[in-house]
């Protein structure tokens, strides 16, 4: 059986994973920081190494040259923040078998794993082997450079997190479905949810990912100048044309074309459309040559179209066209277990863009994000913890830095206490349950650190 060692600080996130690697398995130990990682690797053998790039004494990379200097020749897969690719890229350099990007996907991870694992199976004299006049590391780095350069362009996958929830989950596992077909996808919800975030990850996703994304915002487009967007327009056509203009299919040709709020298309403008889209071909405003396109459609609008359908202002054929499969983006109250989620998530941004080290929340302000209803969605909950992360003075974002709005309806934090132990385990499903189903902030409210309430979750069989 092969021997993984986690090397990772964030104690929850290391027993998820050593609980997931376990039960495909693999023989997992874990530890906390790179002093505790040359102990366990000076003591055993180990398969592979998963390490973390930030520990609490050194990083990833101390670590690398260390195994380096001992000689200890198990494959090392880093995991990292894309904001941190170029370490990625440094670490391979130094040895590391690969690098994976938090949030981690596990089934990437495990496709890692495993390469990870059949490489070093491989004796280095077989026919197999990497050729000698690069080796090993110049086969890792310039794979990393080219991941660091994908990123830099754009096709490495977007900076996101993916929501815990039942609804959030079945989002993504139907992204993942619909990803790789050449299906016209309609992704309908409410504003700020995050239509063409979904669109990008489909197009990054698909067999046309190296090709163009383009986007077009259907209710930004003057109606007289729809057609030229779509199409282009060829010099002197119409007042105005002083140059030909590629349009919006012929940019995305090989690649997707993302039409956002599509429901605000005049009725002229949805048949040239429909048209362009049945026989695959465009012509030029002005110009009599045909330009055959190859496209995949992704749509999205916040409108019922199927009730703008019956009132005549958007036809049917063109909806039965652009619908092939339908994605709803659910809405943030929806998703109320991973607001915590999300709220961590935009402050590591806010924290990088500002230039601010805020740790979290604290215990009034947690209880805000998770009563708020959020109508404005992520584009809300990310502008509110922006805005407060730049106002932030102190460790911890109170409710004096949150907007109005969201600290209005909210009632005073619930107060816990473990002193009790009769009562002991219904505090500490209040406090999981104040804190959304985030443990570390669950643990915060209760006074708590993490490990004791692993155990304490442990003690009571809590989920």
């Amino acid at each position: 059986m092969e021997r993984i060692l986690i090397v990772d600080d964030d104690i929850t996130f290391a027993l998820m994973l050593r609980t997931w690697l376990t039960k495909r398995g693999f023989d997992v130990e874990s530890v906390g920081s790179v002093a505790a990682a040359r102990t366990a690797l000076a003591k055993g053998s180990y398969s592979l190494v998963l390490s973390d790039m930030r520990l609490p004494d050194e990083d990833g990379i101390a670590l690398l040259q260390w195994m380096s200097g001992e000689g200890i020749a198990a494959p090392v897969i880093v995991m990292t923040s894309y904001a941190e690719i170029q370490n990625a890229v440094r670490s391979m350099k130094l040895g590391a078998r690969d690098y994976v990007a938090k949030p981690v996907n596990p089934d990437e991870l495990l496709k890692k794993i495993r390469e990870a694992l059949e490489a070093a199976a491989v004796p280095e004299d077989s026919d197999t082997a990497v050729r000698p006049e690069r080796g090993a590391r110049g086969e890792r780095a310039e794979r990393a450079e080219r991941g660091a350069r994908a990123v830099r362009d754009g096709a490495e996958p977007l900076n996101y997190i993916e929501g815990r929830s039942d609804v959030a989950r079945q989002l993504y596992e139907y992204v993942r479905l619909v990803a790789p077909t050449n299906m016209s996808v309609l992704v309908n919800g409410a504003s700020g949810t995050g239509k063409e975030h979904v669109a990008q990850l489909i197009h990054r996703s698909s067999k046309r990912a190296g090709k163009p994304f383009v986007a077009v915002d259907c209710g930004a487009i003057p109606r007289e100048l729809a057609a030229s967007e779509f199409f282009g327009h060829v010099k002197g056509s119409f007042t105005g044309a002083l140059t030909d203009k590629v349009g919006a299919f012929e940019a995305a040709n090989g690649g997707t074309l993302f039409l956002d709020e599509v429901g605000n298309l005049t009725y002229e403008t949805q048949v040239q459309l429909l048209r362009a889209l049945q026989e695959r071909r465009i012509r030029r405003v002005g110009s009599t040559r045909e330009i055959p396109v190859d496209i995949r459609l992704v749509t999205a609008t916040n409108e019922n179209l199927e009730a703008a359908i019956a009132r005549g202002s958007f036809r049917a054929d063109l909806f039965h066209r652009i619908n092939e499969f339908t994605l709803r983006m659910p809405e943030l109250r929806e998703m109320r277990g991973d607001i915590l989620l999300f709220a961590d998530f935009f402050l590591d941004q806010a924290n990088r863009e500002l230039g601010k080290r805020i740790v979290g929340f604290d215990a009034e302000a947690v209880a805000a994000l998770t009563r708020c209803e959020w109508p404005g969605n992520l584009r809300q909950l990310k502008n509110a913890v922006k805005s407060a992360t730049l106002l932030a003075s102190g460790d911890y974002i109170t409710c004096r830095e949150l907007p109005a709005e969201v600290t209005a309806a909210a009632p005073a934090a619930p107060s816990f206490s473990l002193r009790d132990p009769a009562s002991e385990e219904e505090q500490i499903r209040r406090a999981l349950s104040a804190a959304g189903g985030n443990k570390s902030q669950a643990a915060k409210l209760l006074g708590i650190d993490r490990k004791t309430l692993y155990n304490k979750l442990h003690l009571y069989g809590i989920e």
